[in-house]
């Protein structure tokens, strides 16, 4: 049995029940196979074994009470993943399906996916199984305010900077700062990403990963000597990632033409390319009834119920921008069959491993690890904003973000040209990623 194939198999003992996280932390150690067996240093110093484990998991109860006045509890979680090169690093998600195994995946991937953005941070990630959905603003804050007074003790501008993720934006954000404000009787505004421009976040935070994960498709559209405007995109969900990569697909020339949430799909064959779309978009969130037909009804276009876009419409890009897996096999064959000539995870892990597999081997596949990676780096570009006490215009974000994104687009191809797999993005960012943290976790010593 190969070195690799052994931490996969101990991992499969020690946490069966744990299906997302198995999922992550397969696949990308099996794309370090070679690597780790060219360079023995990595096997000697048992870093695989240590960078599967996370440094410290925190749980925690979060009681609080609703507009009826009825005690209400939840289950808090903060997973401390790895430090190595810099304080843990990750969104909050507030989801009623979240559990310890999906934040374990979540916190995972982001150790590869800060890796690659060239700034210092590790990896990290948390939440609850709280729902925001369907909550007055009382209750959403009333929440947040408990979940804080016990996450506070687990961080700070040095230690652990959280953001937000699915289900805990501005809103969410504005109230957990407001909190840990409160309790620290300091304005560390570093601690907490994804705040209001009032408060010191950063200008284009919220489009910052829909916009990251544009530029990256726009490298990999390069290297076939070819161009985004007039391209076909299909995403899904109507979030800020949606929202983000709408906007700056439109703006460099392409068609976003579909949306999707938890009752089916739309399809716009117009196109979602004004302002008045985007503006919709925010409405349909802030509404809180997590509908997509909401957008057929106001623009007069075909709604699919409990339908994908993937299997659809006719796409040249497939950007799915919602949630874990939400790309399986039987849609991955549809994208083929319809000429689909690039698919790129706006999303954490956005295809299932069996639609992965497929893809990578027939048409270029962006993994989530390099092509989402902007909303966590202009989050470290705020952390730098809010260290300088200064807050850059947007031109100044956008160009360091574009930078980013290439830098990071650059680094997967040299990594998996380097092991002769030229073009496999997926192996390329996670050889990249893992070796700039393993280098530091050599450099630290046993720790």
């Amino acid at each position: 049995m190969s070195y690799v194939s052994s931490v996969v198999e101990s991992l499969q003992t020690r946490y069966p029940w744990e299906k997302e996280f198995l999922q992550a932390a397969t696949e990308v150690l099996e794309s370090l196979e070679e690597f780790v067996e060219r360079n023995p240093k990595y096997k000697q110093a048992k870093i695989l074994e240590r960078i599967v484990e996370p440094e410290r998991i925190v749980t925690f109860r979060v009681s609080w009470i609703d507009d009826r006045g009825e005690v209400q509890v939840n289950r808090g979680f903060r997973v401390q993943f790895n430090s190595a090169i810099g304080p843990y690093k990750g969104g909050l998600r507030f989801h009623p399906s979240v559990t310890l195994s999906m934040l374990k995946f979540l916190a995972f991937e982001q150790i590869f996916k800060n890796a690659l953005t060239t700034l210092p941070m590790g990896g990290g990630k948390g939440g609850s199984d709280f729902n925001p959905t369907g909550k007055s603003d009382n209750e959403v804050m009333r929440f947040c305010q408990s979940f804080m007074t016990e996450l506070y003790r687990h961080i700070g501008g040095h230690v652990d900077v959280p953001a937000g993720d699915v289900g805990v934006g501005g809103r969410e954000i504005g109230y957990l700062y407001g909190q840990y404000k409160r309790i620290r009787n300091q304005s560390d505004t570093a601690t907490l990403t994804g705040k209001g421009l009032a408060f010191g976040g950063s200008i284009l935070r919220p489009e910052a990963t829909g916009y990251g994960a544009v530029y990256f498709v726009e490298e990999m559209l390069k290297t076939k000597g070819e161009d985004i405007a007039g391209k076909v995109i299909g995403i899904s969900g109507f979030g800020n990632v949606a929202w983000g990569v709408a906007q700056k697909a439109t703006a460099l020339g392409a068609k976003v033409i579909s949306l999707s949430g938890p009752d089916g799909c739309i399809i716009d064959p117009d196109g979602i390319g004004t302002q008045e779309k985007w503006d919709y978009m925010l409405e349909m969130r802030a509404s809180g009834r997590d509908v997509v037909k909401d957008y057929a009804d106001k623009f007069g276009v075909k709604f699919y119920p409990n339908a994908r876009p993937w299997d659809v419409a006719k796409m040249d890009i497939a950007i799915p921008c919602a949630f874990q897996n939400e790309l399986d096999l039987a849609n991955a064959q549809n994208l083929l069959k319809n000429g689909c000539k690039i698919v790129a995870e706006g999303s954490n892990m956005g295809c299932t491993a069996e639609a992965f597999h497929l893809l990578n081997k027939n048409i270029m596949y962006g993994p989530g690890k390099a092509v989402n990676a902007g909303g966590v780096a202009v989050s470290g570009l705020e952390m730098s904003q809010n260290s300088e006490r200064l807050a850059w215009p947007a031109e100044e974000v956008d160009h360091r973000l574009k930078w980013i994104m290439k830098s990071i687009h650059s680094q997967c191809l040299d990594a998996a040209a380097a092991v002769g797999d030229p073009g496999n993005y997926a192996k390329g960012a996670n050889i990249a990623g893992f070796k700039k943290v393993a280098e530091a976790m050599l450099a630290q010593g046993i720790v």
